[in-house]
């Protein structure tokens, strides 16, 4: 199982977003992203991560339309389990940074 971290970023855009987009980000994660990450293949297109430009070793990852969060791999935590640190989080109305 992957392990993840937050920066405080993360935690702050995480309140602005309504308790529906919070769940589907969830879902998003626990369905698809971390599946994913344990199977050590390149994450699925629908999930249409790509990564910041203005921030090299960050990506994007889009879970709705109008929803993406940032993240980053981190230092292994576990031998051979992958590490995430989110970076933020929100939507077109919410700007995001890395």
């Amino acid at each position: 199982m992957p392990t993840f971290e937050t920066l405080p970023r993360f935690t702050a855009d995480l309140q602005h977003l309504t308790p529906a987009q919070r769940r589907r980000f969830r879902r998003v994660v626990l369905e698809s992203f971390v599946p994913d990450l344990r199977t050590g293949r390149l994450l699925r297109p629908g999930l249409r991560v790509k990564g910041v430009r203005s921030a090299p070793g960050v990506y994007e990852l889009i879970r709705a339309p109008d929803g993406r969060a940032t993240w980053s791999y981190g230092r292994e935590l576990r031998g051979g389990e992958r590490h995430v640190v989110w970076c933020g989080i929100g939507t077109d109305e919410i700007r995001i940074g890395p």
